[in-house]
């Protein structure tokens, strides 16, 4: 916006000196070559004058006047007799034309000389060649050029200062939405400006502040439902364990056995829809987070579960590690879900592979895994909310796990697809902000109200 104001002030200034400059300069151009023809001119008339006179003493001033023309100046004078064709003619005449007699473009005047009775004497013709002129011309318009460049740059600062002053309001409005967008709900700005800014940032910050109330309303419904429900699904777990124990009763123990499995699918269902509901209502400011350490560190903590079914966890992992943005624990989240489901649909003695690539400004994570994979139509419906494919998630799934990741990708301004792996299976490609190794972690969390 800085350079726009300016470019539209310094052209208006462009306009203006044109519009000034351009008509004074050819006034002047036209008046100086009036003024060297009119030179020229009485040089001529008083040649003629000398050439009109009969006595010799006019003879001898029109050669020392002819003789010190040619010296002291850059033009000629020819003196053409009554019998030329121009003296015949009688006419005075005036043009900008190539001389023959300079070799060069001159201003060619001729002025017939007449005796007092009217006769023609003769005629006059003076050269006087136009680089002079020419040289002064540049002279002035190069001045006026160099003038209207330096009144152009003097007037580009000050445009830069003037724009910079008034977009300065504009500028912490944008300051404001990008620590918003990054998920400081406390992020404000500063009502200075003219009344329009002022009034902006008054609504805005209005808007962050209830926008920051939700959340936090949202966060204490997540932690009392949390609360709420775990506990009486604990207890009733329990209850039916002790129950089991006790039952000697074959079709008792399997509608006790059937219950337990519920109560466990229950406990797994909620403890989904609240780490969605923490997904959806948690803001948090994104942080560089070492991805090619991230996997290390999930591989470890998953290891040991794909070798109970002689699962392989590959890793491909660059030497330089590349940093993304992501909101801390998003990630490791992230990753635990994917991972999750990829074991749990590969074959026994498969592999899981893991990849990370950087490239611009953006990092990459490819999960691929070699179980049944899912069709086109299925893929389009894997991030719904409570579905399952048997290609994608067990018996035991919620049908919540690629949900709350697309939700988490989403927060750090990354996107996630689901695409055939090769060779059969499924790949989960993550693509997040990338994050210079020099990004340090913000002094305090932008989150909360």
């Amino acid at each position: 916006m800085i350079r726009q104001l300016v470019a539209s002030y310094v052209l208006l200034i462009a306009l203006a000196i044109a519009a000034f400059t351009v008509p004074v300069a050819f006034t002047l151009t036209a008046q100086l070559e009036g003024d060297l023809e009119l030179s020229v001119r009485r040089e001529a008339d008083t040649v003629a004058l000398l050439l009109a006179a009969p006595d010799e003493p006019s003879r001898q001033a029109l050669d020392r006047l002819v003789g010190a023309y040619q010296q002291q100046t850059l033009g000629r004078i020819e003196l053409l007799p009554a019998d030329s064709p121009e003296a015949k003619a009688g006419t005075n005449s005036a043009r900008w034309t190539h001389s023959p007699v300079l070799g060069a473009d001159a201003l060619v005047l001729t002025v017939p000389a007449r005796r007092p009775d009217g006769t023609v004497a003769g005629s006059v013709r003076v050269h006087y060649p136009e680089a002079p002129l020419e040289r002064r011309l540049w002279q002035i318009w190069g001045f006026r050029a160099a003038l209207a460049i330096g009144v152009l740059v003097v007037a580009a600062a000050a445009g830069v200062l003037v724009a910079r002053r008034l977009t300065r309001p504009l500028r912490e409005l944008t300051r404001m939405a990008a620590r918003f967008s990054d998920g400081d709900l406390r992020a404000r700005s500063a009502e200075t400006g003219p009344p329009e800014t002022r009034t902006l940032a008054r609504t805005l910050n209005s808007g962050a502040q209830r926008l920051g109330t939700l959340v936090d309303a949202q966060r204490a419904f997540v932690a009392d439902a949390s609360h709420q429900l775990r506990t009486p699904l604990t207890a009733l777990r329990l209850s039916l364990d002790n129950i089991g124990e006790e039952v000697t009763d074959e079709h008792t123990r399997e509608d006790v056995d059937t219950a337990t499995a519920e109560v466990v699918r229950m406990s797994r269902l909620v403890n989904g829809l609240l780490a969605l509901a923490k997904a959806e209502g948690q803001v948090a400011a994104p942080e560089p987070v070492g991805v090619a350490e991230l996997v290390r560190d999930r591989f470890e903590v998953w290891t040991p579960v794909a070798a109970e079914r002689g699962l392989r966890l590959l890793a491909e992992l660059p030497e330089e590690d590349p940093h993304a943005l992501a909101a801390p624990g998003h990630l490791e989240q992230v990753l635990d879900n994917v991972l999750s489901n990829a074991i749990e649909v590969s074959p026994d003695g498969g592999a899981v592979t893991v990849r990370a690539t950087a490239e611009g400004d953006r990092v990459t994570l490819v999960v691929l895994d070699e179980g049944p994979g899912l069709s086109e139509a299925e893929r389009a419906r894997a991030f719904d909310r409570f579905w399952r494919g048997q290609g994608l998630t067990g018996r035991g799934g919620s049908g919540l796990g690629l949900a709350i990741v697309k939700q988490l990708i989403a927060d750090a301004a990354g996107s996630v697809r689901l695409e055939p792996a090769p060779g059969g299976g499924l790949a989960v490609w993550i693509t997040l902000r990338a994050a210079g190794r020099g990004v340090t972690s913000p002094a305090s969390p932008r989150s909360g109200g």
